[in-house]
C-alpha cells in the first residue's frame, strides 16, 4: 500500500483515539495510551514531511490535516475535563476557538483566497509566522503532546487505587495538579496566540459577507422604487 499524507492523517487520528479508549482502563493501559499519543504527535509531523518532501501537498489535504488536529485535541481534553483532571472550561475554550477560525477560514476561501499558504489569508509576516511556521506548528504540537502525557502519566503513576507509585503525600499530588493545570492553560494560551492573526485578518471577510447581502437588498429596493 502506497502511504500518502491523507491516509497518514487517518491513522494519527485513529490512533489518537485509540489513546483515549485505553485511560482508565487501569495503569499499564494508561501507559500504553501515553505510548499512542507520542506515535500520534509524530504522525501529525510526518503527514506533513511527506507532504512537502513528495510534493503531495493540497488543499484537500491541509483541511484534513487541520481537522485530524481538531478531532484529537478536543477528545483528549474532553476526556481529561470529564474524570476531573482538567478545567471543563478547557474544551470548550478549544472547541470554540477552533469553530471560529475555520469558520474564518471558510470564508476567505468562498472569496478566492485560501486559508494558509501564499497568497492565503494571512498578510502580514507576522502572522504566517505565527500560524504557518514549522516552529510555530512544532512548537504548539510539542505542547499538546507535553499536556497529553503529562495527564496521562498523572492518571497512570497517582490516580486510583492501582496506582503505580501507590500513596503519596498530599502535597506532592497537589503540586502535580497544579503542573496539570499550568501546562493546560500554557497550551490553550499559544492556541490563542496562534489564532489572533485568524481572527483578526479573516474579520474582514465576515464584515465582507454581511455587507454583500445588505447591499444587494439595499439595491433592490431602490429599483424597486
Amino acid at each position: 500500500m502506497r502511504w500518502t499524507p491523507n491516509k497518514i492523517t487517518a491513522l494519527r487520528v485513529g490512533v489518537g483515539f485509540a489513546a483515549v479508549c485505553l485511560f482508565g482502563r487501569g495503569p499499564w493501559a494508561n501507559l500504553a495510551a501515553v505510548g499512542l499519543t507520542v506515535t500520534a504527535i509524530v504522525l501529525d509531523a510526518l503527514d506533513g514531511h511527506l507532504a512537502r518532501r513528495k510534493n503531495l501537498a493540497t488543499p484537500m489535504g491541509a483541511q484534513l490535516d487541520i481537522l485530524g488536529d481538531r478531532m484529537i485535541e478536543n477528545v483528549y481534553f474532553t476526556y481529561f475535563a470529564v474524570v476531573g483532571m482538567v478545567s471543563l472550561w478547557l474544551p470548550v475554550f478549544f472547541f470554540v476557538r477552533g469553530a471560529t477560525t475555520d469558520f474564518l477560514r471558510g470564508l476567505a476561501l468562498k472569496a478566492g483566497q485560501a486559508g494558509w499558504g501564499t497568497g492565503g489569508m494571512l498578510q502580514t509576516w507576522w502572522g504566517r509566522a505565527l500560524v504557518a511556521s514549522r516552529w510555530s506548528r512544532g512548537l504548539y504540537a510539542g505542547m499538546k503532546c507535553l499536556c497529553f502525557c503529562y495527564l496521562g502519566l498523572d492518571l497512570a503513576l497517582t490516580r486510583g487505587p492501582v496506582a503505580l507509585l501507590g500513596e503519596i503525600a498530599s502535597e506532592t499530588y497537589a503540586l502535580i495538579g497544579v503542573g496539570a493545570h499550568v501546562l493546560t492553560w500554557l497550551t490553550a494560551a499559544f492556541c490563542l496566540v496562534r489564532a489572533l492573526p485568524v481572527l483578526l485578518e479573516g474579520w474582514k471577510f465576515a464584515a465582507g459577507s454581511v455587507a454583500k447581502p445588505r447591499g444587494a437588498a439595499k439595491s433592490a429596493m431602490q429599483g424597486a422604487a
